[in-house]
This record gives structure tokens, sequence and C-alpha cells, in this order.
């Protein structure tokens, strides 16, 4: 991200919605939407052109050609540093542990409040991700217990980093977890960059998933 303004893509194959999105968030002043795409294919081939990544990419889960699902996976596999935020019609279970799992960084179903649809994208870029407290609890339903390769096992965590992974899970941006444990924000990303190794996670939303699945985060419906 540049100059504080959120470079944002838009993935659907409904056009009066691509269209009616784009519109919303083009009038937010620290919004810039960088391109849309009809289709999961466009949207790889797309960014396969740009000299400058979007910050956020809006896909829908369900296009021809090549589905958001699909779509995410190969974005996030090379461009980890880009945010997807997952469209649905269908505020599923199965969908929403499924993009969990391959690390999408939030939900939206398309009946969402333009509100409710910049909100997310902002919290999506200060925070690396946010997740509603549904959507923790379908992660703690779905994915508590489940297989997950990691390079250690959770009780060699130090408390310290335990400490800086609930308050990760409770989407704390780096500053407030810094002001939490009177620390500098420089070390926050220090424990956060080894938990990242030690878990083997590619982004934040892993960390969720990785403290979820061995019972390390306390879900304070509060919070989200």
């Amino acid at each position: 991200m540049s100059d504080n303004i959120i470079r944002i893509g838009l993935a659907d194959d409904e056009e009066l919605f691509r269209k009616g999105i784009a519109f919303i968030l083009e009038r937010e002043p620290d919004f810039e939407v960088v391109f849309e795409a009809e289709n999961g294919q466009k949207l790889l081939d797309t960014l396969a052109t740009m000299d400058e990544l979007p910050d956020v990419i809006l896909t829908d889960l369900k296009m021809p050609m090549l589905n958001g699902i699909e779509a995410t996976k190969a974005v996030l596999k090379k461009y980890p540093q880009v945010k997807v935020i997952a469209l649905t019609s269908y505020n599923t279970r199965g969908f929403i542990a499924n993009m969990v799992d391959i690390g999408a960084a939030a939900f939206l179903v398309k009946n969402s409040t333009p509100k409710t649809v910049k909100h997310t994208v902002r919290e999506v870029v200060s925070r690396g991700f946010y997740y509603n407290y549904q959507v923790m609890q379908i992660i703690q339903d779905e994915l508590q217990g489940g297989q997950h390769r990691t390079v250690i096992d959770a009780d060699e965590l130090t408390s310290r980093e335990k400490e800086v992974l609930q308050l990760i899970c409770d989407q704390l941006t780096t500053q407030e977890i810094a002001e939490r444990l009177f620390i500098s924000p420089r070390t926050v990303e220090g424990h956060r960059n080894n938990l990242l190794q030690k878990t083997n996670s590619k982004n934040v939303a892993g960390l969720v998933l990785f403290a979820i699945r061995h019972n390390l985060v306390i879900l304070d419906k509060g919070l989200y």
C-alpha cells in the first residue's frame, strides 16, 4: 500500500454487482479499484501483467473458467502479500471453513451493507485479516483437532509468543499489541515472525488456524 491508498482488485462474473461494488469503493478517498475481472482466470492473467499489485482482492467464489476458490489458492501461492476477501451468496460453514484453510483474509456475504464492505477492507489492510465472531466459531467448530503440519508442538511456544498469538486472534494491530504488552512494535513483529516460522504458517490467518486447532485461543464475542 502506497501513499495510504488501498489498491483493490475485483473479480466477479456478475457485471452489475461488480460495477456496483466498484462504485461504492471508488467513492472513498483512500480506495482505488485498480482492476476488474469477470472470472478467476482473468484475475490471474491481470495480476501477471501488473507492476504494482493490489493490496486486497475481493473475489466471488462461484465464477466460470476458474472459480474463486482455485483462484484464491493460486493468488496466495504466487502473491502471498496480497489479501483476499471472499464474496459469497451463501454464508455456509463449508465454504467458510474451506476458504479459511486456504488463507482467505475475510468473508463478505453479497447482501452486506456498503458500510460493512468498506469496514472489512480497511480491517484486512490494518490487521492482516478480519473474521467476525460467527466465522471464528465456525473455524473452531469445523477445524479444531484437525491435522495441520507444523514445525513444532504448541507447547514449545514461549509464554510471550502465546500472549502475542492470543492478541493477534483478538484482531489487535501491531501498535495495539505493543501498547497492551508494553513492548515496541518491532518486538511484536519479531514475535509474529517467529510464530509464522515455528507454526509453518504463511500469514496471520494461518496463525489463527494454529491457535484454534491447538486450543490456544479464547473467543470473546465482545471482541468481534
